[in-house]
């Protein structure tokens, strides 16, 4: 399978889709001349035209919206935020609009909306565009949030979005951009709401999504290498609807958890994770759960300092080991 980067893997999701399908758009700002902030819509307004490769002002609020009424209209609008941060300007669109919609409309309308970009930190970009809002929005019933970690996943899980007929909140991650991994060339789907082991192990579950799953990964090799500990690596790909099944299974196989995520603690997706293990598998732990966030503090502009916010492989070692003992 030829390598491709994540930036090139969500670009050929959207090229295939705005192919195959021609309700679906691409919007948001400065993704057609130049090419998207982050080269992801590179080529399309060429291939596609303005009609499909629509540039907007600068309003989240405005061309959410607009995304929202075209998405209730049959209209698949597929919506670029240049961060995450800024889908607090569209706050009301997103979470109480387009999360709504079916449910109040008895059925009758559906919101066939994707909104994607990058939420993350550790670009030394400040406290007001590093947010990992994951776990906020998936607070919110009738959106579903979708975390990608690899290139593979990323086009897969996309396509998949654009074809639900459901809100899905698709965020990226801009240090993955530039990674590499195997992409098939024939097309494939995705499921929403299917998690993925990511690599087997036997004394303890590392369970993540995004970056963190890289990080995690990276851990756990150097885990197995250097103490002769198997950890297995769960991938949850999409935090709602979420793969309680095979989060479960691997817990039941390990008997002890370590949760990682970027995102910060009080409230996070792994103090949701922490209580639905507790609940369904308390009996089959043999340590407390640990977990992994960055530090309850905004992003850190420093670089040196924000690289010590967030978590990394030498984190995930220390707390595993830890667990283990």
């Amino acid at each position: 399978m030829p390598l491709l980067s994540y930036r090139e893997a969500i670009r050929h999701a959207l090229a295939e889709e705005l192919q195959r399908d021609p309700n679906v758009v691409v919007m948001g700002e400065e993704v057609g001349q130049f090419n998207g902030a982050y080269k992801v819509t590179e080529g399309l307004l060429e291939k596609f035209g303005p009609k499909r490769i629509v540039d907007t002002p600068i309003s989240e609020a405005g061309f959410v919206g607009l995304g929202i009424g075209a998405s209730m209209l049959g209209i698949r609008p597929v919506i670029e935020l240049m961060f995450w941060s800024f889908y607090a300007v569209a706050f009301d669109q997103i979470l109480n609009n387009a999360a709504n919609i079916r449910y109040m409309s008895g059925g009758q309308i559906h919101c066939p909306l994707v909104i994607r970009g990058p939420g993350n930190g550790g670009t030394n970009v400040g406290a007001t565009h590093s947010h990992t809002p994951e776990a906020i929005c998936a607070s919110h019933p009738g959106v579903k949030v979708v975390c990608p970690a690899t290139a593979y996943d990323a086009k897969g899980l996309l396509k998949s979005a654009i074809r639900d007929n459901d809100p899905v909140l698709f965020m990226e991650n801009t240090l993955l951009y530039g990674e590499k991994w195997e992409v098939p060339t024939e097309e494939y789907l995705i499921p929403l709401g299917l998690a993925d082991v990511k690599r087997p192990g036997t004394d303890l579950t590392i369970i993540a999504h995004g970056r963190a799953v890289v990080s995690s990964l990276a851990a756990a090799h150097t885990l197995e290498q250097d103490h002769g500990i198997s950890a297995e690596v769960v991938d949850l790909r999409s935090i709602r609807p979420l793969d309680e099944e095979t989060v479960l299974a691997s817990v039941r196989k390990t008997h002890r958890v370590l949760l990682v995520e970027e995102g910060k603690p009080f409230c996070g997706v792994g103090a949701q994770l922490a209580f639905m293990i507790q609940e369904a598998a308390f009996d089959d732990l043999d340590a407390p759960i640990r977990r992994i966030n960055s530090i309850d503090a905004p992003a850190i502009y420093s670089p040196p300092l924000e690289a010590q916010q967030l978590p990394d492989a030498g984190k995930i070692i220390q707390a595993a080991i830890e667990l283990l003992r």
